[in-house]
């Protein structure tokens, strides 16, 4: 019998599927666990191989699990509306939904063909009515609860797409969905307060086990910030500019401020001679993103209004310019400029010759104005007729200048957050309707839950209106209503929410997803909550799951969920990336059609040299493997087993089709211990000592993810075990339950060739005897000089002379000591016995 990965495979998909084996209720019996992947969105492109890794980590999470006894929920689902199959509607014709549905059969396929243990009773789609029928039912508690409003604000706006992108969508001034210019515009948009929930997304980071540099990146993008705002009165005018610093110790050192762009007095403080310079510097900064705005790095580029502004503490005229790195939406969109001591400041005034005036010094240090002194100092030059910072520390000089500030009405602490309110609003077909009813008198009317779903109209023509509506504003017929509970005339919401909205609280549905009642059963949610693990990709570590516990928060507030965090455990994995091959003048070659002479690729066909480089996999870049051919070559399991074993699951890691072929022969050789002429009744202690040191080592491994490790401990145990004699059949079935979560086609069949009747996923997980961890002897290394010069068997635990005693006895030792007076012996116990010689 050899291992047929085809017809195994086939057999157990099958079986898991009309079984349901996987099937989650509610068990108040057994403890549960919640293990959630960050549901994909179904291109239709399909799945590469960097998707699966984090599906197969979870995967064996949710078999480990279920082998401990928990009940364990592991559900999949569709992130199913959004802009991408809107766009495929627009070049086709072809109706989303249709589009959509189609790509969900893809993925649902693959998904499936790689065995993963999900519930497939409890799927969902944020498209389908019957779940978005409860998306906008939260919007409308969201309004009630007077944390959705509408309102004007500037907003990434695509021309060409005629939609809002949120920032993630747009990439150097270019939409990443086809790649048109963006820019930015003032557009009435639906708001979700998401300001008024900063301080507990900041505080409630602790509550939850996510990997540090992802709650930082969240605490960056909440950034809060306690300074104070500052008024400076404009020289010559009747108006003052407030600006809002963390460093007001540093206000006698401000010579220029600079005003974001956008800023509503830049018109007002322009002069006539630098107008047009300034009209065309506002126009270039719209089309670029906030992201690349506020990169250090980039060169500072700016115009001078020519008007000036008055330093409060000196008196002093300062010039104000415009610069595309103050944002509107942080503090008050304007700042002071200290170029002595904070170094987009100092590079900015290096370029335009701006003035640069020291208020801090080292200990012991001259003052440099050509230098940028950032952090604490001596106070130098920091002084006028009412305050002083003289010897005065950070704290105490941010402390004098702020209560000055207050007592002339000059200013006043404040805390600020770079934390904006969410937009909400997309011009497009493809996405919720907003439950809103809009009267002729500006009022408005949230829609009832019996009046929901609310669906939107059968269109065929999705293309953008052109004057910044959404295409549903064609739809006269469906925006126009007499409101049925009023009487009064009507106007729908044309706009739709952003596909955010349908991902901010899926992981809730798959609670109770068949619920037709209410979006989710306070029992089905108080069992299942919180989520156990979350994994997905780095990606999504800031909006999508800032966005989800802003929802989450506003729900437990309402009395609507238990817990005041979604995802208790949290884990990115690293990107898969592969090679690609680039022609010189722009367009990738298929891998195919390559050629590598000494480490050179040419194109096979044209034997043009390429450009080679390592990148994220993706299908323009022609370097994206598919898990179907894989799978058709080596096997699923063969394939989960590589994407585990290639490295850590949260680094990065480099794809290579030719190393699953190890993990595909390593699966053959395990398969050929169940059927081999070896495997015997009999027990042997060697061999249960492997079985149980295995144990103990891909169970500690499973706990903390390292799936790489388990997977070479297996590895090891093979090594081992075959050279055995015999291959006792208890041993045999204790590493086919460990490799059941990493390959579990295989190792139901080998658990069935075993001669176990019953279906291995929910079989406990083996336990191991501490007995069999215990080497009654040790390698002992000898050195001399701290050279290596023996390795000893020895009992376990001997003492420095018994050690010592058995190194001298050693014929090349004993030559190395001979005539040499012994100064030192360094011992440690059961390792290491080192003799230091003259």
């Amino acid at each position: 019998m050899k291992y047929n990965h085809k017809a195994i495979e086939a057999k157990w998909q099958k079986h898991w599927l009309q079984n349901k084996t996987f099937k989650a209720t509610l068990d108040l019996s057994k403890p549960k666990y919640y293990v959630l992947d960050m549901f994909p969105y179904p291109s239709g492109s399909g799945l590469h191989v960097g998707h699966v890794e984090g599906y197969t980590a979870t995967d064996i999470v949710a078999r480990y699990k279920r082998q401990k006894g928990f009940n364990v929920l592991h559900p999949m689902g569709w992130d199913s509306f959004g802009l991408p199959a809107e766009q495929y509607a627009i070049r086709t014709g072809t109706h989303p939904a249709e589009t959509t549905q189609k790509n969900i059969q893809n993925f649902r396929r693959q998904l499936q063909s790689l065995g993963f243990s999900y519930d497939w009773d409890r799927e969902v789609a944020t498209s389908d009515a019957s779940y978005y029928k409860w998306t906008q039912w939260i919007f409308t508690e969201l309004y009630k609860k007077g944390l959705a409003y509408e309102a004007e604000a500037m907003v990434n706006y695509c021309p060409a797409l005629g939609t809002v992108l949120a920032n993630e969508e747009v990439e150097d001034g270019k939409s990443t969905e086809g790649g048109h210019p963006v820019e930015r515009r003032p557009l009435r948009q639906w708001i979700l307060k998401i300001t008024a929930y900063a301080d507990r997304l900041l505080d409630d980071l602790a509550l939850v086990d996510w990997p540090d540099s992802l709650k930082r990146l969240q605490i960056n993008w909440i950034g809060k910030s306690e300074g104070a705002q500052v008024n400076f009165k404009i020289q010559g005018k009747n108006e003052e500019i407030t600006v809002f610093t963390t460093r007001a110790d540093t206000l006698f050192g401000a010579t220029f401020l600079v005003l974001s762009p956008e800023h509503p007095l830049v018109q007002q403080l322009t002069t006539p001679e630098h107008r047009q310079n300034v009209e065309d510097y506002q126009k270039m900064a719209s089309a670029e993103s906030d992201l690349f705005r506020t990169e250090l790095n980039q060169e500072k580029t700016g115009e001078f209004l020519g008007t000036y502004a008055i330093n409060p503490v000196n008196g002093q005229s300062v010039p104000i310019w415009i610069a595309d790195y103050v944002l509107m939406s942080y503090g008050t969109g304007a700042i002071m400029a200290v170029p002595a001591h904070d170094e987009r400041d100092f590079a900015f005034a290096k370029k335009f010759g701006l003035k640069i005036s020291p208020i801090l010094r080292q200990e012991g240090t001259s003052v440099d104005a050509d230098a940028c002194l950032t952090g604490e100092g001596e106070y130098i030059n920091s002084q006028n007729q009412e305050i002083s910072f003289e010897g005065m520390t950070l704290k105490q000089a941010k402390e004098c200048v702020s209560s000055w500030l207050e007592k002339k009405g000059l200013g006043k602490r404040t805390i600020c957050y770079k934390l904006r309110d969410w937009l909400f609003s997309r011009q497009r077909y493809w996405g919720e309707p907003f439950p809103i009813l809009h009267y002729e008198d500006g009022s408005k009317r949230v829609l009832g839950l019996d009046e929901l779903p609310l669906t939107p109209p059968q269109m065929t023509d999705f293309k953008p209106t052109g004057d910044g509506q959404s295409p549903l504003a064609r739809v006269r017929d469906w925006i126009e209503i007499t409101d049925p509970k009023t009487g009064k005339k009507a106007l729908r919401e044309s706009n739709t929410m952003p596909q955010w909205a349908g991902s901010c609280w899926y992981y809730l549905r798959f609670c109770d997803p068949h619920n037709k009642e209410a979006a989710w059963s306070p029992e089905s949610e108080k069992y299942w909550l919180p989520v156990d693990l979350y994994v997905g990709g780095v990606e999504h570590a800031v909006l999508h799951l800032l966005y989800a516990r802003f929802w989450h928060k506003v729900l437990y507030d309402c009395g609507l969920v238990s817990t005041t965090e979604p995802f208790q455990s949290l884990r990115n994995q690293g990107l898969i990336v592969a090679r690609s091959y680039q022609r010189k003048g722009g367009g990738y070659v298929d891998p195919e059609d390559i050629q590598e002479k000494n480490g050179v690729y040419f194109d096979r066909k044209t034997g043009e040299e390429l450009k080679s480089q390592i990148e994220k996999m993706s299908k323009s870049k022609l370097n994206g493997i598919t898990p179907d051919d894989i799978i058709e070559e080596f096997g699923a399991d063969a394939l989960r087993l590589y994407e585990m074993f290639m490295g850590p699951l949260e680094k990065e890691k480099i794809w290579n089709t030719d190393a699953v072929t190890g993990c595909a022969r390593f699966l053959s050789r395990f398969y050929d211990l169940a059927v081999s002429e070896k495997l015997s009744d009999e027990e042997s202690p060697e061999a249960t000592k492997l079985g149980h040191r295995l144990v103990a080592g891909v169970e500690k491994d499973f706990e903390i993810l390292q799936f790489n490790t388990a997977i070479a401990k297996m590895m090891e145990f093979m090594n081992d075990f075959t050279r055995l004699p015999v291959y006792p059949r208890s041993v045999v079935k204790m590493a086919t339950q460990l490799l059941m979560p990493l390959a579990p086609h295989i190792a139901e069949e080998v658990w069935q060739i075993l001669g176990c009747s019953e279906v291995l996923s929910y079989h406990p997980f083996p336990k191991y005897d501490e007995a069999n961890l215990i080497d009654a002897t040790m390698t002992y290394v000898v050195q001399v000089n701290g050279k290596l010069r023996g390795r000893f068997e020895l009992p376990k635990d001997q003492s420095k002379d018994e050690v010592m005693a058995a190194a001298q006895r050693h014929p090349a030792i004993i030559k190395l000591l001979d005539g040499q007076k012994i100064n030192k012996v360094i011992f440690v116990p059961n390792k290491l016995l080192n003799i230091v010689v003259e």
